[in-house]
């Protein structure tokens, strides 16, 4: 499924579990394709905060999210440069409704140097769900005129997508390479890494030289 705007992504994202599962296994799947942590898209990081996890996008043109997972829950951040809703465009204001609804738990994220430019916090897309919720969460938003308004369609296609399709076209298009889709099958399913699955993906990779990556990522050993 492919979202058009915050709304739809809420409606969307699975469940915090299998979104942090996918999520590493976006990472995992990079650092195997890519020795050089630069040009990768997707990252994870197990020990981004104290108690706190985050994945990442960023495809190097201004484009990017953070999913950061905390004990009090999940906050999604996307910020597509060229959507209408930009701070770029509004004189470094946010969106109407963007975050007026963040709770209290999530508040800080908004303080993050990380997210944002200057002392300015710059998204297009925000998303959260508290620890005992049951749903995801997005605030009242009036959005401008486009199929794709916020960015939400594009930033989150490859993510939203259950089966490992997505990331397996991305990949082919973004490392130029082909992609055997039985190691992204197992990557996915977090089948723990052996030489002979990884090389399948990229031949100068072995576990051993993976190991920071693995042990970043939290991916099963």
């Amino acid at each position: 499924m492919c979202a058009v705007s915050a709304q739809d992504l809420a409606g969307a994202l699975p469940d915090v579990a299998t979104l942090r599962r996918r999520c590493r296994a976006l990472a995992m799947l990079d650092a195997i394709l890519s020795p050089d942590e630069t040009v990768r898209y997707y990252g994870f990081n197990t020990s981004w905060g104290p108690g706190a996890e985050i994945a990442e996008m960023n495809n190097g043109s201004g484009d990017e999210y953070h999913i950061v997972f905390t004990p009090a829950g999940v906050f999604v951040r996307g910020y597509d440069h060229d959507s209408a809703m930009s701070p770029a465009a509004h004189d470094e204001e946010l969106w109407p409704g963007l975050v007026d609804t963040v709770p209290a738990a999530f508040r800080s994220q908004l303080d993050e140097p990380a997210f944002g430019w200057g002392a300015q916090f710059y998204a297009t897309v925000c998303v959260w769900r508290e620890t005992g919720d049951d749903r995801w969460h997005t605030g009242e938003i009036a959005y401008p005129p486009g199929d794709d308004p916020d960015g939400a369609g594009h930033l989150f296609a490859v993510l939203l997508d259950e089966t490992p399709a997505s990331y397996r076209s991305f990949a082919e298009n973004y490392y130029e390479l082909p992609v055997d889709p039985d190691v992204v099958n197992s990557v996915f399913a977090m089948t723990p890494l052996t030489d002979d699955l990884v090389q399948r993906l990229n031949p100068a990779r072995t576990v051993e030289k993976l190991t920071a990556d693995i042990e970043a990522i939290g991916y099963p050993a």
